[in-house]
Formats: structure tokens, sequence, C-alpha cells
């Protein structure tokens, strides 16, 4: 048995294409959160200010949106 025969094409251009999908639906999630908080700069209160708050408030909603995101590829 081959290892050309246990990987087969058509699921590993599958899992590339869903990967894709998840991640560009995941980034507009962030750019929506962005867009909808028009008051506060989320880089700035990251990067300039060291805001821990607000570090995992965005980690929180990373984790909400990758589980949608992997609940509805999956099915």
């Amino acid at each position: 048995m081959e290892i050309l025969d246990l990987i087969q094409l058509k699921y590993v251009v599958g899992a590339i294409v869903y990967s894709a999908i998840g991640i560009a639906i995941f980034a507009a999630g962030f750019l929506l959160l962005d867009l909808l908080t028009p008051r506060v700069g989320v880089w700035r209160e990251l990067v300039e200010k060291q805001n821990v708050a607000m570090g995992i408030f965005l980690g929180a909603i990373a984790l909400g949106i990758a589980i949608i995101v992997a609940a509805s590829i999956h099915g």
C-alpha cells in the first residue's frame, strides 16, 4: 500500500478550501466587530494601552466566531 493510496486528493483540496472559507469568515467577523465599536480603537487598546481586559474579550470573541464557523462548515 502506497501513501498516495491513503491520501486522496479530493479530501486535501476540500480541507484547503474549507480552511480558506473559515479564515475569511473569521476575518470578516473581526472586521465587523471593529466596525460595530467605532468609539473603541481595538488595535490602540491592545498595543498602545496594553489593555488585558480587551485582550481577554477579543479572545472570547475569537473563540466564539471559530466555534460557529467550525460548526457551520462541519454541518
